[in-house]
């Protein structure tokens, strides 16, 4: 199975990219993270946020694997425990099919995104920083199959 986690925003902060590089290179070959940034549209020029977040949906959406399962992140959605996001991703693992995670940039995700996805979940009910969000997301993914496989590395 392999998780995407595809994020609107480029040129972040090197400390996101070591973080996120740790946890995706933690994983097991058969459960790999891949990150793949979407290029953010530029705000300014009368622009309305609808209008920024449909182009960018739309580069989202042209990005996805076909058939595969997205997870929409939003600090609206459903919070989950990391356990029941274990749960999830061996009921996942069974069915087969990659997932892709998907987080909106500075003004979120377009609603269509949001709608169409099999789940919308929140890392928190705070706003966080895109980045830090995809560094959490990849340590969560990790301790998530870490518990599947019972390494030590989660405790309860």
């Amino acid at each position: 199975m392999k998780f995407l986690i595809v994020a609107v925003g480029n040129k972040m902060p090197g400390w996101v990219e070591t973080g996120f590089v740790e946890y995706a290179k933690r994983m097991p070959h058969e459960a790999s993270i891949e990150l793949l940034e979407i290029k953010p549209e530029k705000r300014g020029a009368g622009r309305k946020v609808e209008q920024l977040l449909t182009a960018e949906g739309a580069r989202i959406l042209a990005a996805l694997p076909l058939r595969c399962r997205t997870v929409a992140m939003d600090e609206r959605g459903r919070q989950w425990t990391t356990v029941k996001l274990a749960e999830s991703i061996s009921g996942w693992m069974r069915n087969g099919g990659d997932t892709a995670f998907i987080i909106g940039g500075a003004d979120g995700l377009d609603a269509s995104i949001k709608n169409s996805a099999d789940e919308v979940l929140a890392l928190s009910a705070m706003t966080l920083p895109h980045g830090l969000a995809r560094v959490l997301l990849a340590e969560q993914l990790y301790r998530a199959v870490s518990l599947i496989k019972r390494h030590p590395y989660h405790r309860k």
